[in-house]
C-alpha cells in the first residue's frame, strides 16, 4: 500500500474540519477569542495551513476576525437566528419547488433511509455531533434532488450556521439529539403527492423550536450582562 503524503490543502482540511467541530460541539465557548499561536501549539499545525483554515472558518461565519482586537469564535443573537430561520426556510420550500416533479421510488427509498440513519444515532444517544449531522443530510435531500446549483451552494454556505444553531437548540432542550420521530412527518410529507402541504408543513418545521432556543439565547445574554 502507498499513501500520497499529507498536502497544505489536506492539512488545512483537518484543522477546518478540527475546528468546526469544536465550535459547533460547544468545546468553546460563543465569543471566546483565540489565538494562531495557542492553535498552532493545541493542533501541532504550521501557521500556513491554519491561516488558509481560519480564512475558510471566518468566511462561512463560524470565526470572527476583528481587526486590532483578534480572532473570536462568533456569538449568536436573536437576529442572527431569526434570519437563518427566515432564509432557511425560504431555501428549502424552493429546493422542493424544483424537485418534487423529479422523485423517482428510489428517491423516496433515500430519504426513508437517511431518516432511519438519523433515528438509529438518536436511538443511540451517543454521538450528539452525529445526529446533527445526520439531520443535516436529511434535509440535503432536496436541495441534491434538484439539481439546482445556486441553490445547492446557498444551502452549502449556511451549513456551518445551522450546525451552530442545532447545537444550541439541542441544549436549550437539554437533549443529545432531536425527537426520534421529529421527522416522521417531513418524510410523510415529502412522500405524499400534495406540494402545497408539504410547503406548508416546512413553515411549521422549521418553526419547531425556535422560539425555546431564542429564550435560551436570551438567558445566556441576561446571565452576561449581569455577571
Amino acid at each position: 500500500m502507498k499513501l500520497e503524503p499529507l498536502t497544505d490543502d489536506t492539512r488545512r482540511g483537518q484543522i477546518v474540519r478540527r475546528l468546526r467541530e469544536l465550535i459547533v460541539s460547544g468545546q468553546v465557548s460563543a465569543g471566546e477569542r483565540l489565538t494562531e499561536s495557542e492553535l498552532s501549539l493545541q493542533l501541532g499545525a504550521s501557521r500556513g495551513p491554519l491561516r488558509e483554515a481560519i480564512r475558510e472558518l471566518v468566511s462561512s461565519g463560524l470565526l470572527v476576525s476583528i481587526p486590532y482586537k483578534g480572532l473570536f469564535v462568533r456569538s449568536v443573537s436573536r437576529k442572527d437566528l431569526e434570519e437563518l430561520y427566515s432564509l432557511r426556510t425560504a431555501l428549502e420550500q424552493l429546493a422542493f419547488r424544483h424537485c418534487w416533479e423529479r422523485r423517482t421510488p428510489a428517491a423516496l427509498e433515500d430519504l426513508r433511509w437517511r431518516n432511519e440513519n438519523l433515528v438509529a444515532a438518536v436511538d443511540a444517544g451517543t454521538e450528539p455531533h452525529k445526529a446533527i449531522e445526520l439531520e443535516l443530510i436529511l434535509h440535503s435531500w432536496c436541495y441534491e434532488l434538484s439539481e439546482h446549483d445556486l441553490l445547492n451552494q446557498a444551502w452549502q454556505r449556511i451549513l456551518p450556521n445551522l450546525q451552530f444553531y442545532f447545537m444550541l437548540h439541542q441544549r436549550a432542550h437539554q437533549r443529545p439529539g432531536p425527537f426520534r420521530d421529529a421527522h416522521e412527518a417531513y418524510v410523510e410529507y415529502a412522500c405524499g403527492d400534495n406540494l402545497d402541504l408539504m410547503l406548508e408543513h416546512l413553515q411549521y418545521h422549521m418553526r419547531q423550536g425556535l422560539e425555546r432556543t431564542l429564550s435560551f439565547i436570551d438567558s445566556i445574554e441576561e446571565y452576561e450582562h449581569i455577571t
